[in-house]
Parts: C-alpha cells; sequence; structure tokens
C-alpha cells in the first residue's frame, strides 16, 4: 500500500517556460496575413539585438513530398538556411528544446496558444476572436485594426483590467516594436552570484577557499565582491560542507562527483529563471573593477558572456555568466558524455570579451602558484 504522504516525483524547481519558450506572445484576432505582417515587421526591427522566432501552420500544400516517406526526420542545407522536416508532430517539450535560444518567440495566434497574448481588434475577424477567448489568459497589449471602432464586449468582461494595458493601433508599427524592446528590457533575467568552493584542494594539498588573502575567507571575499552586481549571492559546496558556510547561503552538490559543471547545474536546479555570475574563489587577484566589467558588457541574448582566456584564447568558464538558456545546453552535454564547461561554451552562441586586465585572471591551484600570486599582490604596480 503506498503511503497517502508518498511523492511521486521530487519537487524541482520549473523554469517559466510557455508552449515555446519562457518570453512568448501569440497575436490573434485578426487574419493569418496581418498576423505575419504584423510579427515579420517586429522581427525585422529587432533582429540585430536579440534573436527572435515565429511560429505558424501553413494549410497550403506549398512543401513537396519527401524524398523518402520513411524518414523520420529529413535535414537538409538549404544554405542560406537549414531545414528540418519531421514527420511526427512535436511535443511541447521538443518544441521547448527547439526554441530555447530564442530571447523572443511570436506565434499565430490562430492556430497556436502562448503564455501571453496581443489581441488585435478587427471586425471582420470578431466571430473568431469570441472562439478563442478563454485562450486570453494574460493579454498585454490591445492593437485596433482600422475597422475597430473600440473594444469588443466580451474581450472587455474576458479581460477585466484591458483599461490598463496599452492601446495602439495595428499601424502603429514603430510603437508597436518599442513595446516589445521595453518588454525585453523589463523581462531581462535577474543576475544571481555563484561563488564555486566546492573542490577538494588535491593539488594544493589544503582548502584553498579559506586562505585570508584579504583578511577574509577567501570565498567570503569573493561573496562581497560579487553583492553589488548581484541580485543575491551563494557559496557552491559539497553536502558535507553547508554547516561549515556561514556568511551567505550555500547551495550544496545536487549534481555530484561533476566538479563545477555539477556546481554550475546544482544553481540553474535551484533557479532556472535567473542569470548566474559563477566565479571560482581561487582568483585572489580578481577585483570589484573586472567583475564591473564583465556585467557591464553582458549580453543576455547569448548563452554566456565571459573573459577571454589570456593564456590560450578560449573562453574562461569559471568566471561567466551563464543565462538561463544555458540550462538546458548543460543538461544536453551533459546527456552526452560531456561534463566541461568550457566545451559547453566553445560550442554555443556566447558573447567573449578580452580582460582588461588579464592578469587578474590568475588562478591559483598550487603551492607555486599561491607564492606566485602573493609577489604579484606585494607588486602593487603590477596590478595597475
Amino acid at each position: 500500500m503506498i503511503s497517502k504522504d508518498h511523492k511521486k516525483h521530487a519537487a524541482i524547481a520549473r523554469p517559466a517556460i510557455g508552449n515555446f519558450n519562457r518570453n512568448e506572445y501569440a497575436v490573434l484576432g485578426t487574419t493569418c496575413a496581418n498576423v505575419q505582417a504584423l510579427c515579420n515587421t517586429i522581427i525585422k526591427a529587432l533582429s540585430a539585438k536579440y534573436k527572435c522566432a515565429y511560429a505558424d501552420a501553413d494549410h497550403k500544400d506549398k512543401i513537396a513530398a519527401l524524398q523518402s516517406q520513411q524518414s523520420f526526420i529529413e535535414y537538409t542545407d538549404k544554405i542560406s538556411y537549414k531545414e528540418f522536416r519531421y514527420q511526427q508532430e512535436p511535443d511541447k517539450f521538443q518544441l521547448r528544446q527547439l526554441f530555447n535560444d530564442a530571447d523572443l518567440v511570436l506565434v499565430n495566434g490562430n492556430h497556436y496558444e502562448a503564455a501571453k497574448q496581443i489581441v488585435v481588434i478587427d471586425k471582420m475577424k470578431e466571430a473568431s476572436l469570441l472562439k478563442r477567448v478563454s485562450q486570453l489568459s494574460n493579454v498585454q497589449l490591445i492593437l485596433l485594426h482600422e475597422n475597430a471602432d473600440g473594444i469588443f464586449d466580451f474581450i472587455k468582461e474576458a479581460v477585466p483590467h484591458w483599461q490598463q494595458l496599452p492601446l495602439l493601433a495595428l499601424k502603429e508599427a514603430q510603437n508597436i516594436t518599442e513595446f516589445f524592446e521595453k518588454q525585453q528590457e523589463k523581462n531581462k533575467p535577474l543576475l544571481k552570484g555563484l561563488v564555486l568552493a566546492g573542490g577538494r584542494s588535491e593539488r594544493m594539498g589544503f582548502d584553498k577557499t579559506v586562505i585570508a588573502w584579504h583578511g577574509k575567507e577567501q570565498r567570503t571575499y569573493m561573496a562581497d565582491l560579487m553583492r553589488p552586481v548581484c541580485n543575491s549571492v551563494f557559496i557552491s559546496c559539497r553536502q558535507e560542507q553547508v554547516e561549515n558556510v556561514n556568511s551567505y547561503p550555500a547551495i550544496a552538490d545536487s549534481f555530484t562527483g561533476l566538479g563545477p559543471f555539477g556546481a554550475i547545474l546544482s544553481a540553474f536546479r535551484e533557479d532556472p529563471d535567473a542569470a548566474w555570475l559563477v566565479v571560482a574563489s581561487d582568483l585572489p587577484l580578481l577585483d570589484s573593477d573586472m567583475l564591473n566589467y564583465l556585467v557591464q558588457y553582458r549580453d543576455a541574448s547569448k548563452v554566456a558572456t565571459t573573459f577571454e582566456s589570456p593564456h590560450d584564447g578560449f573562453p574562461e568558464p569559471l568566471i561567466t555568466i551563464w543565462e538561463p538558456k544555458a540550462y538546458p545546453l548543460l543538461l544536453s552535454f551533459l546527456g552526452q558524455g560531456y561534463s566541461c564547461p568550457r566545451k559547453v561554451l566553445r560550442n554555443a552562441d556566447i558573447k567573449m570579451i578580452k580582460a582588461p586586465q588579464p592578469l587578474k585572471l590568475m588562478n591559483v591551484n598550487t603551492e607555486a602558484e599561491l607564492l606566485e600570486a602573493k609577489k604579484v599582490m606585494d607588486n602593487k604596480t603590477a596590478l595597475t
């Protein structure tokens, strides 16, 4: 017999994702041609800064039959674009994966639903909109077609706060674009900080995270540095270390045996909708100027923003801002047998910037490196 207190599934924080993406809008209430034209205008205006996607259905049989009707998936390199054809309808979980990298997804609401809606008041499509009124769960904007002489009564009833919503004409392309630009900035993920302090310091021979480089434990010093640029800061550690972390809240590794890769995944498991500024605790020369510089050049449209390593030109994974879209990407790499954060960065769409003072990225893993770092710290001019 199963106990009433039995829970079938673990309580895991789920990201705020709709049918396609965490930032999706269905446009409905007018013809498909009008929806397509509006979405094309918005995407064209925003595509230089954001990755925009579009979801629609095509009733016309424009596509020739597959070369092999037995193909489950067909991939074609069209040179100017890439094409996938699926025989089977993808479910919402597959769609979320396909649209994960997008910053904004616009959806033809005549065919698909989305978490947020843009309602067009068009007399010619009043009956069609009435059929979909139950889909109006989170209306963000109302647009008036040229033939509209007011908001339909059933819209006023379905959207009680309609008077507080922005109201624009369908032809006001510039104002509609500005609305989406403001929404994109508003929806920028909060930045949280994670100090990596769960390593075993095997090369050093003792716990390097508690070295008092600056008069306090290094993990605390690093968290203090991050606090001004982050919404909140956490110390990453192994489960058995939690009771020894007192200065900041701890996130114990829930993906064990994976080193920093597991620590990053554990942070996203804690909050999958946040962006995580991940910094190793073995960077004694790192200062607020370097962190401010990284945050200043953050590109939330990318998977991550990171410094270029002064040693090999590759990304520095352990002083990186990982955006929420990195979470499923990290999991997919893990599913393919890879647990190297740098490999993820090298194979993802990231923003990599040169460090203004590369010496400050020096990390300390051995006693020899510890002595070298002390010499640099004693020589103040080396860091200016």
